[in-house]
């Protein structure tokens, strides 16, 4: 009994001073409540632990079980826009302060503070370099020396973190170091040609960080052509991207892609992020046999500015008679408005009586008003109707599982599109206010 005392009384030490921290101080302190933490890998985010932001300081045990590897901190909702990468090399604690506009800091381990400290070398002499150029100097020996400047401190941070998991972002980071003078058109084309060249997509360490996704976005949003317009540019610098991760796993592509597509539809560039689905990421969806990632592709384009309004049947009364219509036959207006709203939705009983306000402030004929009422039963929905007789009205069964609200995909009511007379949808507005802007700067 006496040995296995003495036994565990020599464990629990080497078992408490194993186990590491990571600390952090988060300001404005009011700002922050909770922080999840999440061990990355190529394909998965695993939840490892939580813990409470107490006056701003965060604290975060790693036992035994925290292997090295990435990590992933979480700090507010949502999850994928509120979030930063740390190195866990198994051997140190981590502490760093955040800041919302200045990002995070490291204070403590020396993995981290090797990285952040490459990345801050690096950005200095980029912009060393943006001076050069953009004050137009003839000194091509100076420009010469910030060339040599870079070269040496790529070379000697890699040196540095020889044998750190750092070292796999110094090396892929590695930025296109011309050997001699080059003018500025001449620079940002090789800069441009040689941006992925020392990328390795299938990297599982990258994989489990958010460099891919910086360097994309990067270079989607940061290299422009004079040549070219805006949404061309995009594409272009798409196709380069795609060429560049050609080879890296489809479950990677899909990652990066979805993103992607999705930035391009929160910047309003949905021709941009159907080009992406319709020449990538729809084949790689199939390939991973992505069934529901292909259908809300296809919706998307369905339901996209340009697109032909998905076309639906409906009932109108004529003579006391019910006759049946398609949205398509329709011929009576120069645009149409259709909004999805629901007897139940305070939003919408704020918003349609202002649209049809707005509506009798028209000419006849410019404007015709389809009103789908995605409701539960119909009661209240038929009383409510009587108040607006200049619409067109559809009764939504189902709500949530109505046919014609999912071929809109319609999430949220009130929902407006704004359709041509051809029925081409031609604007999308957020609410009733977007939509009268929209009819009248037409």
């Amino acid at each position: 009994m006496l040995k296995r005392i003495v036994a565990l009384a020599v464990l629990l030490p080497n078992i408490f001073f194993g186990q590491h921290t990571i600390k952090g101080t988060f300001s404005p302190a009011e700002d922050y409540n909770i922080a999840l933490l999440y061990k990355v890998t190529p394909t998965v985010s695993e939840y490892f632990t939580n813990s409470e932001i107490k006056d701003g300081i965060l604290e975060l045990k790693l036992d035994s079980t925290a292997t090295k590897g990435m990590y992933r901190i979480v700090y507010a909702i949502p999850q994928e826009d509120y979030n930063f990468d740390v190195i866990y090399n198994g051997k140190e604690n981590i502490e760093f302060t955040f800041n919302s506009e200045t990002g995070v800091d490291f204070q403590s381990s020396s993995e981290n503070k090797l990285l952040a400290s490459y990345k801050n070398s690096m950005s200095m002499i980029t912009h060393s370099i943006g001076n050069f150029y953009r004050e137009e100097s003839k000194d091509t020996l100076a420009l010469k020396s910030i060339f040599k400047t870079q070269r040496e401190a790529q070379s000697s941070f890699e040196a540095l973190a020889k044998g750190t998991i750092a070292l796999q972002f110094i090396k892929a980071n590695r930025p296109y170091i011309p050997k001699s003078f080059e003018d500025v058109k001449t620079y940002i084309g090789h800069l441009k040609t040689h941006y992925f060249d020392y990328v390795d997509f299938n990297n599982e360490t990258l994989q489990s960080s958010n460099f891919f996704d910086e360097r994309m976005l990067n270079y989607v949003f940061g290299m422009s052509s004079e040549d070219v317009d805006e949404v061309t540019n995009y594409k272009n610098n798409i196709d380069v991207f795609c060429n560049a991760m050609k080879n890296a796993p489809n479950e990677t592509k899909r990652v990066l892609l979805v993103d992607l597509w999705q930035q391009m539809i929160d910047l309003g560039f949905e021709n941009v992020a159907n080009y992406i689905s319709e020449t990538y990421l729809v084949d790689v969806a199939k390939k991973l046999n992505d069934e529901e990632l292909v259908k809300g592709l296809i919706l998307f384009k369905n339901t996209s500015i340009g697109s032909k309004a998905p076309d639906f049947l409906f009932e109108t009364e004529k003579d006391s008679k019910k006759i049946t219509k398609k949205l398509s036959s329709l011929n009576i207006a120069e645009n149409y408005v259709v909004v999805f709203w629901s007897s139940t939705c305070s939003h919408c009983l704020d918003e349609i009586p202002q649209l049809q306000a707005f509506l009798k402030k028209q000419k006849e004929g410019r404007i015709k008003v389809i009103a789908i009422g995605l409701e539960e039963e119909p009661n209240e929905w038929k009383v409510l109707t009587k108040k607006y007789p200049e619409f067109i009205h559809v009764y939504g069964e189902g709500k949530w599982d109505n046919k014609i609200g999912n071929d809109y995909a319609v999430t949220a009511t009130p929902t407006y599109f704004v359709l041509n007379k051809d029925k081409k949808i031609i604007e999308k507005p957020e609410d009733v206010e977007a939509l009268k802007i929209f009819f009248t700067e037409e």
